[in-house]
């Protein structure tokens, strides 16, 4: 059958309506107040033109009302009673036989009651005519009296689609079974709700049952043939969430999650999705940046090394949102350098000005050219070899690029006025095992000697791992799932602890901001990962099972326990709870003088194993671990449990 405009046939539905109603109210007010049918016509006209005048002002019929809420009903009501105003104003207006207005209030409210109850109506056979039963089938043929066309060919076959439960019978759970019984189109059906309020359990929601979180909610939802879960609980506890997660993901769902705060889309709508990996660490994200800090780098003229790397490229897009007079980009490696620029370029056009330099920071002459150029204000070094395992056996690149690197960029700031040079460093610079925190904590020794004599103000910003950055183990994981495994892990031992990108690059920003001169600033990062339960989960969650675990033993220079944070007493708090400042002698500039003589005497002989020996007499703290049979040696690896603290 041909579809028809609903819109005029809701039209003609209404006019119905109210032509009916005006008969019927026309035999209770005949013998009070007896009129012609001459006069009833113009009554019904009058009316018509006064309600559906109102109606189509409102917008009435624009709204489609098989998805229809409260909403909808409330703005056909303030339509109706305008127009009942019109009515009652016309008729007192009009030469002809006056009409009592309660008699012309009881046509308006009527009336609209039984729009309201038509078009309820029409909402409930639309949703019963997508069910495979004979109820549907019914409201079917109910619904091709109201609107005109069958919905056989929308109905929807439930056994093609994916039968979820939805844990959290809230606003937000509630959100998405409306999407997905209003979609005829979606990929999922809601067969019932999960909640862990005793109050919801035993009610229905949109007639979909809701069943309380505890030891029988599993019989339900095999009874229910739920295939996958999905949790709507944004604002649940991450220890119940983590909770949660795991006891579905031992019964064997896949699960997915709607509307979390952690990872929403760019422009914060909620989306069905992947429970995303990151997700596992149950961990809150912490948000560093404030007022305070948004006007310290306001109108400042920044200059950001290794700009195109993971943790540069998110320092040029949180300075980008502070209104900075320039940002300028230096990176050796153009290709990520111009994926920055165009994505910053995209976003902001020319509101934004930014400056991409292709240059090395161990190359003084192109530095000094840069700074020359550009003069800036504030120098955030993020250039630096950080992969352990390639430094290890690259000491000389590793000290050249790190230590050297540093001391040049330090140089040209005290030559060219900068305000300010803040440094990013790492958890691996907290008593070094390898060759890469090794020549971090040089550069903090350098840092932090440089403040006791030069005009610049300097800090260092020390953090754990980072999620999502080059060479992380999170994108390796899921590399190796994808290729069928096996799943590889040094020591199933291992801990570490994680942030994001978005948050290492707000902690930099933020202790630069509050720092006064010389601080070595650390943050309190929470509880530590295991990377073994962290790869077992993420292979329950990719849906693969059977996939191996294998143990590869540690790489050299690798622990087992990474050491944030020195012992508590030595560390002072700030006015952010999260950080926190290490108490640190610092070099004479003669001594940083020496150690650099020293590096660059060791360099010059192109030996890995003298330019390592020599680090170890530069940075009393480094203890390359002993290697046995390709495993680091357990009493150096572990670093001993009673060094390592989290600041609390």
């Amino acid at each position: 059958m041909k579809r028809l405009n609903v819109k005029w046939l809701l039209v003609g539905y209404d006019f119905i309506i109210l032509t009916a109603v005006h008969m019927l109210l026309m035999f209770f007010y005949e013998s009070a107040n007896p009129i012609t049918r001459n006069e009833l016509i113009i009554q019904i006209a009058t009316a018509s033109v006064c309600i559906f005048s109102a109606r189509f002002v409102g917008g009435i019929y624009r709204q489609i009302w098989r998805y229809g809420g409260v909403q909808c009903y409330i703005r056909l009501a303030v339509a109706d009673g305008c127009g009942f105003l019109l009515n009652y104003t016309l008729h007192r207006l009009m030469p002809f036989q006056q009409v009592l207005g309660s008699f012309l209030l009881a046509i308006a409210c009527m009336n609209l009651l039984a729009c309201l109850i038509m078009r309820m109506m029409y909402r409930y056979a639309y949703k019963g005519a997508n069910k495979k039963n004979q109820k549907g089938r019914f409201l079917n043929k109910l619904l091709w009296v109201f609107s005109g066309f069958t919905l056989q060919s929308e109905a929807r076959e439930e056994t093609n689609k994916v039968r979820i439960a939805i844990v959290g019978a809230g606003r937000v759970g509630v959100t998405l079974a409306e999407e997905l019984l209003n979609n005829s189109a979606a990929a999922y059906v809601p067969c019932c709700f999960v909640d862990i309020k005793s109050e919801k359990a035993g009610r229905e929601v949109h007639g979909i049952p809701v069943f309380l979180e505890n030891e029988d909610v599993f019989e339900h939802l095999r009874e229910h043939g739920v295939q996958e879960i999905v949790f709507a609980l944004p604002n649940l506890p991450n220890g119940k969430r983590k909770e949660l997660f795991e006891s579905y993901l031992n019964e064997g769902y896949r699960i997915k999650a709607y509307d979390y705060p952690v990872m929403q889309t760019a422009d914060g709508k909620r989306q069905l999705r992947e429970f995303d990996v990151e997700e596992l660490l149950f961990r809150e994200p912490v948000k560093m940046a404030d007022a305070k800090t948004e006007a310290y780098y306001r109108d400042k003229t920044i200059l950001i090394t290794g700009g195109g790397g993971s943790i540069g490229s998110e320092l040029c897009r949180q300075l980008a949102k502070m209104q900075p007079r320039k940002i300028v980009l230096v990176d050796i490696y153009e290709n990520g350098a111009y994926d920055v620029q165009q994505e910053l370029r995209m976003f902001y056009g020319d509101t934004l000005d930014l400056q991409v330099e292709i240059a090395s920071i161990t190359n003084r002459r192109a530095m000094e050219r840069v700074m020359k150029a550009h003069t800036p204000q504030i120098v955030i070094n993020a250039a630096a070899h950080k992969h352990v395992p390639l430094m290890e056996n690259n000491c000389i690149e590793a000290v050249e690029n790190n230590v050297f690197g540093t001391a040049v960029l330090v140089d040209l700031c005290e030559e060219y006025g900068v305000e300010r040079f803040m440094m990013v460093s790492t958890d691996k610079a907290v008593n070094p095992t390898n060759v890469m925190g090794a020549t971090k904590r040089m550069c903090e020794m350098i840092v932090q000697s440089a403040s006791t004599s030069g005009k610049v103000k300097y800090s260092a910003t020390r953090f754990g791992n980072v999620l999502g950055s080059a060479g992380s183990v999170i994108p390796l994981f899921k590399k190796q799932i994808a290729n069928g495994g096996p799943v590889t892990i040094t020591d199933k031992r291992i801990i570490r602890y994680f942030m994001t990108i978005p948050e290492a690059a707000q902690l930099v920003l933020q202790s630069g901001a509050m720092a006064n001169n010389g601080e070595l600033f650390v943050l309190d990062m929470g509880q530590p990962v295991k990377i073994l339960d962290l790869a077992i989960s993420m292979i329950q969650l990719a849906g693969v099972p059977g996939i191996e675990i294998v143990e590869t033993g540690l790489r050299p220079g690798e622990k087992l326990y990474e050491e944030l944070l020195v012992k508590t007493e030595e560390l002072d708090k700030t006015e952010n709870a999260m950080i926190f400042i290490e108490r640190d002698t610092a070099c004479s500039q003669k001594e940083i003088a020496e150690k650099l003589a020293l590096l660059r005497d060791a360099c010059r002989t192109e030996d890995d194993k003298l330019v390592r020996e020599t680090l170890k007499k530069v940075v009393p703290t480094f203890r390359a671990p002993e290697i046995v049979n390709g495993s680091a040696n357990e009493d150096l690896a572990t670093n001993r449990d009673e060094d390592v603290a989290v600041a609390t």
